[in-house]
């Protein structure tokens, strides 16, 4: 008798844990697909470049900011183009605080060539959410937010102030986003002690993390020469000189690459240049005028420096090689950042102990079961170069492992299941770094507070 009553017993403990168990799953399904759906309502919003719609991405923001009863601004440097600011309070408002950054603007889109339409946040059946924007970066801009969605619903305080930015014109240089920001008063009251920004996928297991960034030379050359008939053969015309300084520039190029193809430097430590248009000819009402050769040829020029490299070396370079006045030729530039802060010194972010902020990323990441690999030098540009030349340690990080880098590319996406990883991933490293409390000193010893 005493033996059934315990039978009994032990089968109602296993049939309430079933009964309260299986909710618990079904409530786990539930929130991912909470989820989803907010990753897939903000990659639908179309913010592609020239005519980004902010305003319905700001309202999105603010409202996920109000379910989340964080703080809000939206800050307007330029009319028109609106930075959302959240905010995180801290138990201790005196301590530097963090803060994480992403844009809201994405590149445009080829929409006959890709699979799914590039705003429709199509989920396959593989898991793969294919949208412009879902690797760069609205993925870690609402990855941000469900992290700290999660440490609030377990009690989590910061200790630090925690901040969210949300600005525009990322894709077209942010001068009317994050360097009038950085510049700014009112991020100088948000007294920043680190700032998180964007990374790139990797195509193994191991998350990559950015120190610095390669910055952008957008170069046009221009050649001229006396017009003539298009059976004259003559020396120095312009298509004949501007072909000379592109052979020029293809030897560099290919010069640098094979140092990449070898091994013996990743693509974020050489110079790059690449063609990004090519502009001659007397345009007809038909397409172009075959019998004359024209006065003036153009050609502009991508090319990303390395802080590591030397600019006046390669601005020399440009004057003497690829665009000589002995040859007729000029050149000016669009776009010319610099490799040095301020100061006159390498923007970069230490990856070492003296970086407190740098080794809590590794922990962090660490924790939540994820690898990083080596850190790199990002070979495009991002918002954190304006971070780092106020002086101020910044990351580039996004946690997508074993992806396919497609950003800018067809058919971009992001699987499911990493979106959902990178969202642990930020939950490990917002805690370490809001909850780090040693206050470095200006002779480098440190307190703890």
């Amino acid at each position: 008798m005493k033996l059934c009553s315990t039978l009994l017993l032990l089968l109602l403990v296993l049939c309430l844990t079933l009964f309260f168990s299986e909710p618990s799953l079904a409530e786990e399904e539930q929130e991912e697909e909470a989820i989803i759906s907010r990753f897939q309502q903000y990659l639908r919003i179309n913010t592609s470049q020239p005519s980004p719609d902010y305003a319905q991405a700001a309202d999105f923001i603010a409202g996920q900011a109000k379910s989340l009863s964080l703080e809000f601004q939206t800050l307007e440097f330029v009319k028109g183009k609106p930075l959302v600011l959240l905010k995180w309070p801290g138990s201790d408002p005196s301590l530097p605080s963090i803060l994480l950054n992403s844009h809201t603007d994405v590149v445009p889109s080829e929409t006959h060539k890709w699979a799914h339409p590039p705003f429709s946040a199509h989920l396959d059946s593989s898991g793969d959410i294919f949208a412009r924007g879902s690797q760069d970066m609205k993925c870690v801009g609402l990855q941000y937010l469900e992290a700290i969605r999660r440490l609030k619903a377990l009690g989590f305080r910061p200790i630090r102030p925690v901040y969210l930015s949300f600005v525009p014109d990322e894709e077209i240089g942010g001068h009317d986003g994050a360097e009038k920001f950085a510049e700014s008063e009112a991020f100088e009251k948000l007294n920043v002690g680190i700032v998180l920004d964007e990374g790139l996928p990797s195509l193994d297991e191991n998350y990559r993390a950015f120190y610095t960034e390669r910055c952008p030379w957008w170069l046009v050359i221009k050649a001229i020469g006396a017009p003539g008939h298009g059976a004259k053969l003559y020396d120095n015309t312009a298509m004949e000189n501007l072909l000379k300084s592109i052979e020029s520039v293809r030897k560099f190029r290919a010069s640098q690459f094979d140092l990449v193809k070898a091994g013996l430097k990743t693509e974020g430590e050489v110079v790059s240049v690449n063609m990004a248009f090519l502009k001659a000819g007397t345009p007809s009402p038909t397409g172009f005028v075959m019998n004359l050769q024209p006065s003036e040829a153009e050609a502009g020029f991508d090319i990303r420096i390395p802080p590591t490299a030397d600019p006046e070396s390669l601005e020399r370079r440009i004057a003497e090689e690829w665009a000589p006045a002995s040859r007729n030729m000029t050149f000016t530039f669009i776009q010319k950042n610099s490799v040095l802060d301020k100061s006159g010194k390498p923007l970069l972010t230490a990856t070492d102990s003296s970086n407190p902020w740098w080794n809590l990323l590794e922990e962090a990441v660490k924790k939540a079961n994820g690898k990083l690999g080596k850190p790199e030098i990002f070979p495009a540009s991002t918002d954190a170069r304006y971070f780092r030349d106020q002086g101020l340690p910044a990351i580039g990080f996004s946690p997508m492992a074993n992806t396919p880098i497609l950003l800018h590319d067809h058919n971009e996406f992001l699987n499911k299941a990493e979106y959902l990883k990178g969202i642990e991933v930020y939950e490990s490293i917002i805690k370490a770094y809001a909850s780090y409390t040693q206050h470095a000193r200006s002779d480098g010893s440190k307190d703890e507070l």
